[in-house]
């Protein structure tokens, strides 16, 4: 399960295939269920957008999927209103609805033969708009269209960046024999495959600029450490060395990942540039160091390791040194993962013999236990800090679950054909 050699215990990988991202049957895709909500939701209505009846409703739906799988917002009933950017709404009605915000919009044709998704968002009682905005669309990039306006809606109304157009990474097992690593948007939809095996995927890792993926591959019979290309399918090995190579984790800036090497004994920390140039050792504790994550400024990097007797989280600076302990509370908590601000760390402690969601806040190391499930791990923040998606048990198969960093808003992922594991969450769009 999750002890401290971590999910190492899982692989005998015999042979890899990559294929570029390749479109996956429906059966693949994520279904999410929202389990729980925010205290005090937002009334906003998203009226019916003009223009092409298809283009719209797929556009709205979307919109209003986003908002409402928040937890943050109450969907408002428009009712069947059109509204467009251009109109001039009667905010009265909205009021009388119980909406505080309203959207509308449109998608017509733009000059180049493509379509042009325009929207405004307005405050209801204020009776003001609160901005807008236009962008050159397709039809086969709708729904990314819908994602955006959604994220632009979500940060208006709470001053956060919205999600919507992230993506997420995860392994899933479709059959005894067949793993695949697949990302999706944000709400489990457009998955697509980047890695299929016979055997199973662990560790995936986003880079800071969404474009590759670390991970760990047995395709040469011990594990490797890979980086690679979602555009290209091109990968370079990273990490190649006697023994095991495992649990990659980039640095902020892109340019080195932390490994976890047994080439000199035991499991260490090493950084290492993501070329495959450059090893360096981090750790020397005569112990098991693993799970390695760095911090948002790269001063530091977050470790499990059992120096101490049991399985706790230290942490180190990038020039190595002596190691600092973070966790105390219980006997076993792993899996250190910083949130985007650096203020909060996600772990999994060990609670009444069951594996859960845990974070910390930093400055004054109080720490809440976020779910009442059995087996979670693999914790990963959003790229906003408010959600945490982490792999779990339910029915004896691994789904995913969302959590957000107050416990408040809860989400379950999962799909109908497969066991579900490994989540990474991707960053932000650039």
């Amino acid at each position: 399960m999750l002890g401290i050699g971590l999910k190492l215990h899982r692989l005998v990988l015999l042979a890899v295939s990559v294929i570029a991202l390749l479109q996956t049957p429906a059966y693949a895709q994520l279904t999410i269920e929202i389990t729980g909500a925010g205290a005090n939701r937002i009334p906003v209505a998203i009226a019916d957008f003009g223009g092409d009846p298809g283009s719209a409703r797929t556009v709205t739906s979307v919109i209003r999927a986003d908002l409402e799988r928040s937890g943050l917002f109450k969907m408002i009933d428009p009712g069947g209103q059109v509204v467009t950017e251009a109109s001039s709404p009667v905010f009265t009605d909205w009021k009388n609805r119980g909406a505080d915000a309203l959207a509308g919009g449109s998608i017509g044709a733009s000059g180049d033969g493509r379509q042009e998704a325009r929207f405004r968002l307005y405050d209801v009682n204020k009776q003001a708009s609160l901005g807008g905005s236009a962008f050159v669309t397709s039809n086969a990039m709708l729904r990314a269209a819908g994602h955006r306006i959604a994220d632009m809606i979500y940060e208006k109304l709470t001053g956060e960046p919205g999600i919507f157009s992230t993506r997420v990474a995860y392994v899933v097992r479709a059959s005894a024999s067949r793993y695949e690593l697949h990302i999706a948007d944000a709400d489990g939809q457009n998955a697509q495959v980047a890695l299929i095996s016979k055997e199973p995927i662990i560790s995936p890792s986003w880079s800071p600029d969404g474009g590759r993926l670390a991970y760990v591959s047995f395709e040469n019979k011990k594990p490797v450490v890979y980086v690679h290309s979602l555009s290209s399918g091109k990968r370079v090995v990273v990490a190649n060395f006697k023994g095991s190579n495992s649990a990659p984790a980039w640095s902020p800036d892109g340019r080195k990942l932390a490994v976890v090497l047994s080439k000199d004994g035991g499991s260490q920390i090493f950084t290492v540039n993501t070329d495959g140039s450059g090893a360096q050792r981090l750790t020397t504790a005569n112990a098991i160091n693993t799970e390695p994550n760095f911090s948002p400024d790269g001063q530091f990097v977050y470790f499990t390791s059992d120096r101490g007797g049991s399985p706790q989280i230290y942490r180190i600076g990038v020039g190595g040194g002596d190691a600092q302990r973070v966790s105390f509370e219980g006997s076993y908590n792993v899996t250190p993962r910083l949130s985007p601000d650096g203020k909060s760390m996600a772990f999994i402690s060990r609670r009444e013999g069951s594996f859960r969601l845990s974070v910390m806040d930093l400055a004054s190391r109080q720490v809440q236990v976020l779910t009442d499930s059995h087996k979670d791990e693999s914790p990963t923040f959003s790229p906003n800090g408010r959600m945490i998606l982490i792999a779990t048990e339910m029915g004896g198969r691994g789904v995913l679950s969302a959590v957000s960093i107050d416990g408040r808003i809860k989400q379950r992922l999962s799909i109908a054909a497969g066991d579900v594991r490994e989540p990474a969450w991707g960053p932000f769009n650039r």
